[in-house]
């Protein structure tokens, strides 16, 4: 009778578990699209803000999404910057090329409307090579990615890069 209850429990748990990662393409392709929009970078975590002016693609297919864009800074700065997270049950994982033009890695979850990743530089900034980075979806029409990483002199998060981006 034991065995019996323990089958049933773990089946349902899988089930219920199941579930709820599958749901995760309809929300990749929630953030599919067109957006545009600015906000601001900085270079480490002591540095002033650097206005930017921003274009993304975004493509969602079954379980992976990429994002594709520029930004534009200081009038004649221009850099191209991409993610690519694929997710496999309840991680995502994937790449970030950001304006330095190394590739980072992603890995993460998703919690509620929001995407939370751990970033791993490809090289040396502020000190090291880690930050966390969110891809939120705000509403229907509108997403924020913002990086955080710590300040190495304070020891305090610092908000990095804050964009806020409105589909087209």
């Amino acid at each position: 009778m034991k065995s019996w209850r323990y089958t049933a429990v773990t089946a349902l748990f899988w089930m219920v578990a199941g579930g709820a990662y599958a749901d995760e393409a309809p929300f990749l392709q929630s953030l599919a699209g067109d957006w545009t929009g600015g906000g601001m970078m900085k270079r480490s975590t002591s540095s002033s803000p650097i206005n930017l002016s921003c274009n993304f693609k975004t493509e969602a297919s079954g379980e992976a999404l990429s994002m594709k864009g520029i930004c534009r800074g200081m009038i004649v700065v221009t850099r191209a910057v991409s993610a690519y997270i694929k997710v496999n049950g309840a991680q995502y994982a994937g790449s970030y090329i950001g304006p330095s033009g190394g590739v980072s890695g992603l890995r993460g979850k998703r919690r509620g409307d929001a995407i939370d990743l751990a970033v791993r530089w490809s090289k040396v900034i502020n000190g090291d090579r880690s930050a966390r980075m969110t891809i939120q979806r705000l509403d229907a029409d509108a997403i924020r990615i913002r990086t955080v990483d710590m300040d190495p002199a304070s020891g305090q998060q610092v908000v990095t890069s804050d964009l806020n981006l409105r589909r087209n």
